[in-house]
């Protein structure tokens, strides 16, 4: 593996019912780097995501990871509604951290967000924008190598996004991780990425 990657992708194939959605891909993936993957809906963003964080298997070829820590921010919030935000973020940190660890991380990157004063809401109390907040804020927080974003800012209004988008820049910039993220906004693409691959 090479000394500056964080992910290779090897002859990468992935078929569904007959269909092939991947083929024969290679990809190297660069450490500490935003990498964007766009294209058009139907072309395997998606699922190269599933793939690289074994949410799925590939039918062949190789996935080279320097770290098998991963974070994950999905299209849809997933936030357990029976849970606070700091609860939300607590949840994923409980198991690798002690309490006073927690308390300081979740704080810090809800702080980031612009999210502090909320953390003792629930799901439902709080917007879209926001819930798309606390998720960032929970995938920073967890101490992954590798942050896999998929269209973490669709349906969002272009005032909220651009708003978000500096904040999440901002993180990164603070707490450098290396993040893969799919978007089909080639906007945004050219917005947040260092390397911008098109399938």
């Amino acid at each position: 593996m090479k000394n500056n990657c964080e992910v290779q992708l090897i002859n990468l194939c992935k078929s569904y019912d007959g269909h092939k959605v991947l083929s024969n891909l290679n990809m190297n993936i660069e450490e500490n780097k935003i990498t964007v993957i766009t294209g058009p809906s139907g072309c395997g963003k998606t699922t190269l995501l599933k793939i690289i964080s074994g949410v799925e298997k590939e039918d062949s070829g190789q996935v080279l990871l320097k770290d098998n820590s991963i974070s994950y921010i999905f299209q849809e919030d997933r936030l357990l509604p029976h849970l606070t935000v700091y609860q939300n973020i607590a949840f994923v940190l409980k198991s690798t951290m002690n309490k006073e660890e927690m308390d300081f991380l979740i704080n810090k990157y809800l702080d980031l967000v612009k999210l502090l004063e909320h953390r003792d809401k629930f799901p439902r109390q709080l917007s879209g924008g926001m819930k798309r907040r606390v998720s960032i804020a929970r995938a920073f927080a967890y101490k992954s190598r590798l942050l896999l974003m998929d269209e973490p800012f669709k349906g969002l209004d272009d005032k909220l996004k651009k708003e978000i988008i500096e904040e999440f820049l901002h993180i990164h910039n603070t707490d450098k991780r290396t993040v893969i993220l799919v978007t089909h906004d080639m906007k945004e693409a050219e917005v947040l990425g260092d390397i911008i691959y098109t399938l």
